[in-house]
């Protein structure tokens, strides 16, 4: 067997559709985003755990969309009329529990954005519920949002989200690998993506390809 080299080359997430892979953990999620422009309201908020594909998603939707994408704790009261001139995804509403000023900026984000006549994603970690929002007007339009929840990865998934990582870094680990990583692992997307990057960066060290043996090492390190 042909011996795999590695380099230190730049990391090339992949967020295109067919990048997505469809498991019974994020079916409900990719279901209710490929339904656009039928929400509720216009509406739709994506829940998961960190690293679960939210972003992701967003992405698919801001294309099929053509919105525009903002990170929550970039919003400020001046973005807000540019950004509502159409469709937009709000990444990590989570983050701005403490900033009184963000959760203003998206209160009126929200209100202009639906008032223009478009469609308005926003993602975190928890529900809103958990969000830890304390503008009360904000938290009540949150709270009236479908909520789409993506849940911790199954082994199919799990080996799957493994393999998308590795081949954002260019890196093909075999299956035996990517099969031993996804039993012996914390079941998480976080934990998925730290092991990637360790694994990444001891291959690169010690000019050897990513196999089992070296998987084996990054777990027992833990």
């Amino acid at each position: 067997m042909a011996e795999q080299l590695n380099f230190d080359l730049p990391v090339r997430t992949a967020l295109g559709r067919e990048d997505f892979f469809v498991s019974p953990t994020n079916a409900m999620a990719l279901g209710l985003v490929d339904g656009w422009p039928n929400w509720p309201g216009a509406k739709l908020v994506i829940s998961g755990p960190a690293g679960s594909g939210k972003t992701h998603l967003a992405r698919v939707w801001a294309k099929m969309a053509e919105a525009s994408v903002v990170s929550a704790t970039d919003l400020t009261d001046t973005s807000v009329p540019t950004l509502a001139s159409g469709p937009v995804a709000v990444e990590d509403v989570h983050v701005i529990a403490g900033n009184p000023a963000a959760q203003t900026a998206l209160f009126h984000l929200h209100n202009l954005t639906l008032a223009e006549g478009h469609s308005l994603l926003l993602t975190g970690i928890g529900t809103p519920p958990q969000w830890g929002l304390t503008l009360p007007d904000l938290l009540s339009r949150m709270q009236g949002t479908t909520v789409a929840t993506m849940q911790d990865p199954n082994d199919m998934l799990l080996m799957a989200v493994l393999a998308k990582q590795f081949g954002d870094r260019q890196l093909t680990p075999n299956p035996e690998t990517l099969a031993y990583l996804a039993k012996h692992m914390d079941r998480s997307f976080a934990d998925a993506a730290r092991i990637v990057q360790a694994l990444d960066a001891l291959s690169l060290s010690e000019k050897r390809p990513i196999t089992r043996t070296l998987a084996k090492r990054v777990l027992d390190r833990d």
